[in-house]
């Protein structure tokens, strides 16, 4: 029986050793990233990055992925990365990555997004199509629907209330 548990007592020190040397290698590869991540060079990396993430800062280095500068409504920007395939979409996606959602919410409801005057509403659109290549910039500009829609912009109703509100 003693010998039994011995080889009991061997089997817990081997787990705890297991586990120690787990948690050892964990603490020291985070350590490592932590490291890495705060490199000067590697500023552009999330802290937190995805495997999406990497490989789309890989591709741009290599070319093919664009870096795109987006001019906010209060003068500051930011730059995105994406591939150079991306649609308008995919943009907008890897906006709303670096963006708060309280103000995604009032962006996005009131202003979209124009390259070189041109509003990029097709999210389907091709980037490369709408003239949007690497180092473009890309801005929030008023969302104002077309007369043909049939819809009238929030600038038009907001006139028109205005209107009935001194006519009471």
């Amino acid at each position: 029986m003693e010998s039994s548990s011995s080889c009991g007592a061997k089997e817990e020190e081997v787990e705890v050793g297991d586990y120690n040397s787990s948690t050892m290698k964990k603490a020291r590869l985070h350590s490592t990233l932590t490291a890495l991540l705060d490199d000067p060079i590697l500023a552009d990396v999330p802290k937190k990055p995805t495997l999406s993430d990497v490989d789309t800062l890989i591709s741009l280095e290599m070319g093919s992925a664009m870096r795109i500068s987006i001019l906010k409504l209060d003068g500051t920007s930011f730059d995105v990365a994406v591939m150079n395939s991306a649609t308008v979409k995919d943009l907008k996606l890897a906006i709303k990555k670096k963006v708060n959602d309280m103000e995604q919410k009032h962006v996005w409801a009131n202003y979209c997004l124009s390259h070189q005057n041109q509003k990029l509403l097709d999210e389907n659109s091709a980037l490369q199509d709408c003239g949007v290549r690497n180092n473009s910039q890309v801005q929030f500009v008023p969302f104002v629907l077309s007369k043909g829609s049939g819809k009238h912009s929030k600038r038009r109703k907001h006139r028109i209330f205005r209107g009935l509100s001194k006519l009471a």
